[in-house]
């Protein structure tokens, strides 16, 4: 199974397929290639001690043990922190960084979704930059060279391992803030589908309703560019067979491998465009009702594009993505996926609908949306979906 095979019955140029357009490195991709992590530590510029960022489930599910071998029969010494939270905050960075202090690690992995990707890169601005998160916040302001990074990702969703940005939140304000620089980008990303096989139906879920919201809201972005849609049109050709695939059969390692590689044409969506309102109306989901990340996005996101679809120039592109009724066709993969297709399942008070428009208006990826909306249009969005 490769690249080519994968993507064969699809109408996609080789630079595209072979992820041309990433911020920096390569990807590696296949079944089992979790087992050569170790060879492309060593590979890194004075690789030496690596510090291993995940979380207690990747290490319950024995993937930590089964990189630890790797890197340790590299020749390399191996350091676990598997400590990171889902939505890592700023408190998530700071520890990492006291982890890769004391292994005094000269190279950094991120293993598990995008969580464990981002912290690592979130600790590989502080470890080698100094300061604190929020003085990244934006793009390029690392002035000094970061440690070498790579991403493994267990689950088919963020596309984290695609992009330079380390996507943390205040700790105080639960403000996200994307701190992009091309340093940050991994120098190797592995695919290994066999790894998303392992995840409860319910990571499937809502990290594949994600990767899907990725491939759309990166479409009709404002940022969007011929390169940047070619990645979106070929992710959700491939997310939008494969998510019910999977959800049916979990085992299914073929349709495993779209989903991975569907997520991760995604995020090289995102990096070379960028999001919209679904993802703003998600954040102050979260923050205020606790709503995992891909439930908040999938729950606004039939919203968003019903409201997008009343330009012209968006409803033709939303139309060339296959459905004709696409926001129809979201509610069906919602529903397929057991999650909440309104506000009321997620037992969201209306009440603070206002504070949830005011507070999505002010995130960042609003400004990428193709229709500007005002505060109380957010408000008439959230109670679309209620």
């Amino acid at each position: 199974m490769d690249l080519a095979s994968v993507t064969s019955s699809l109408d996609v140029s080789a630079d595209i397929r072979d992820f041309a357009h990433l911020p920096a490195g390569r990807i590696e991709f296949g079944p089992g290639m979790l087992s050569r992590l170790g060879e492309f530590c060593k590979e890194q510029p004075g690789a030496s001690r690596v510090l291993l960022v995940s979380d207690p489930g990747i290490a319950k599910a024995g993937h930590l043990e089964r990189a630890v071998t790797s890197i340790e029969s590299a020749g390399l010494t191996a350091i676990i922190f598997d400590d990171v939270r889902e939505n890592p905050t700023t408190e998530d960075v700071a520890r990492a960084v006291e982890a890769a202090r004391a292994a005094k690690a000269d190279v950094l992995v991120g293993i598990g979704g995008g969580s464990s990707m981002d912290t690592a890169k979130g600790c590989n601005f502080l470890l080698t930059n100094g300061g604190e998160m929020k003085d990244y916040w934006g793009v390029g302001k690392a002035t000094k060279p970061m440690l070498p990074f790579l991403a493994v990702p267990t689950t088919a969703g963020t596309g984290s391992e695609c992009q330079s940005f380390a996507l943390i939140a205040d700790a105080l304000t639960h403000m996200k803030m994307a701190c992009g620089d091309p340093k940050s980008a991994a120098a190797v990303a592995i695919l290994d589908p066999e790894l998303t096989v392992t995840q409860p139906a319910r990571v499937t879920a809502v990290t594949g309703i994600d990767a899907i919201a990725h491939a759309l809201e990166t479409a009709v972005c404002n940022k969007r560019t011929p390169v940047s849609l070619q990645y979106s049109k070929l992710a959700f050709a491939l997310l939008d067979g494969a998510f019910e695939e999977v959800l049916a059969d979990p085992t299914n390692l073929e349709a495993r491998a779209r989903m991975q590689l569907g997520a991760a044409y995604a995020g090289t969506a995102i990096e070379n465009s960028m999001l919209g309102i679904a993802h703003s109306c998600a954040n102050p989901l979260s923050a205020h009702f606790g709503l995992i990340h891909g439930e908040a996005v999938g729950v606004m996101l039939p919203h968003v594009i019903r409201c997008n679809r009343q330009l012209p120039d968006i409803a033709d592109l939303y139309l060339s993505l296959g459905h004709s009724q696409l926001a129809d066709r979201i509610e069906h993969l919602l529903k397929a996926a057991s999650l909440p297709t309104s506000l009321a399942e997620c037992q969201v008070d209306p009440d603070l609908i206002p504070t949830l428009a005011t507070e999505a208006k002010q995130q960042w990826t609003a400004q990428f949306n193709p229709r500007q909306l005002q505060v109380n249009e957010f408000e008439e969005l959230y109670r679309a979906a209620l």
